[in-house]
């Protein structure tokens, strides 16, 4: 039976990235109309690799470099936060109208050096500071995270979840609580216990605690890592494998239960649009489903369709503002200053507690 998606947009074509440090080459068709066209380039701390959180963005750059005539765009790679200032003043020199950082480590050199060229626009993924030609963007998440837990909830027999997490930060720990939120809330009995990492990507360490969390009970595994090691080794154990920012379809196999997607594009090409129309404005961006800038994967080969059709339930419940992840928890009615910045612990069916960050 076919499996329907759920607010993923059209699959964005698969292309190769060649491995350059510093700046690579121009892509984009010629500008058009009564702008002058649109020049600009997005800065990656990582190498961009098949997968994970580089990846998405990467996709989403191709995809409206694409979609407009008018738009010229350049992308660095393996960038520190520590030389991203030199990298940007490159791009500026070379006439760059917007860039886009992608990283939370960039923020603090963005901030500052922003007021020196206020003719161009910088905007910043993951971070909460601005100024007048500085934006902040990041999607909601948390919420395709629960719609995962909703299908793990209903997938696990051991009642017994695992989680391995990166950095026990805000963002982490809404996007588990989330999870968890999900899973219970269509199974009451399900416990969850998480792991962390105190890294990005550390693929042997993701491993050893994947191993350990399947042999404390746990027959579903979420993660936030940007390598396949969760996946894998998850599904080497026979344990249902949900994952973040692309599909690991292809790592999870038959095990692969699904991944909550990023969909930068649903901001990048609006965000672009208002730059060569001449209308943007800095401002904190922060949305979900309902834009489709996040979303769900399409669910592994043995993920039974009555689940699909749950979760696809309670997507349409938050779509429509009827029902919010946090309601009936202690988070319920937070605002989204705490539910972005502040959120440091658990939420009920976790084992132990939030560490110290």
């Amino acid at each position: 039976m076919v499996r329907k998606q759920l607010t993923r947009r059209d699959a964005l074509k698969a292309a190769t990235t060649t491995g350059l440090i510093g700046l690579a080459g121009c892509s984009g068709g010629s500008s058009s109309g009564d702008s002058d066209g649109v020049s600009a380039a997005f800065i990656y701390q990582a190498e961009v690799s098949d997968v994970g959180w580089d990846r998405a963005h990467e996709d989403a750059r191709q995809a409206v470099t694409d979609q407009y005539d008018w738009l010229e765009t350049e992308f660095s790679e393996a960038v520190a936060p520590g030389d991203v200032q030199r990298v940007i003043e490159q791009y500026i020199s070379s006439g760059m109208d917007a860039i886009f950082g992608t990283t939370f480590g960039y923020m603090d050199p963005m901030h500052e050096i922003a007021p020196e060229y206020p003719d161009v626009v910088f905007e910043h993924c993951s971070g909460f500071k601005t100024r007048e030609n500085m934006g902040r963007y990041y999607g909601r998440l948390y919420q395709a995270r629960f719609l995962c837990g909703v299908a793990a909830g209903l997938l696990t027999e051991t009642n017994q979840l695992g989680y391995v997490g990166a950095f026990p930060i805000p963002e982490l720990v809404r996007q588990i609580n989330a999870f968890v939120r999900g899973a219970r809330l269509v199974n009451p009995d399900v416990t969850a216990s998480v792991r962390w990492t105190n890294a990005w990507l550390d693929p042997p360490a993701v491993t050893q605690a994947v191993n350990a969390l399947v042999n404390d009970g746990a027959d579903v595994i979420n993660n936030h890592q940007t390598s396949t090691a969760a996946v894998q080794t998850a599904a080497d154990n026979e344990a249902y494998a949900f994952t973040y920012t692309t599909s690991m379809a292809d790592a999870g196999g038959d095990w692969y239960g699904s991944s909550a997607l990023f969909n930068w594009e649903e901001f990048y090409g609006p965000t672009l649009e208002a730059i060569n129309n001449g209308n943007w404005e800095s401002e904190a961006y922060w949305n979900g489903l309902d834009a489709g800038v996040v979303g769900v994967d399409d669910f592994g080969p043995q993920v039974p369709d009555d689940v699909v059709s749950e979760v696809e339930t309670y997507e349409e419940e938050i779509v429509s503002g009827d029902r919010t992840v946090w309601q009936g928890t202690k988070f319920e009615g937070e605002s989204d200053e705490f539910l972005f910045g502040e959120m440091s612990s658990y939420v009920e069916g976790i084992e132990g507690e939030v560490p110290n960050s």
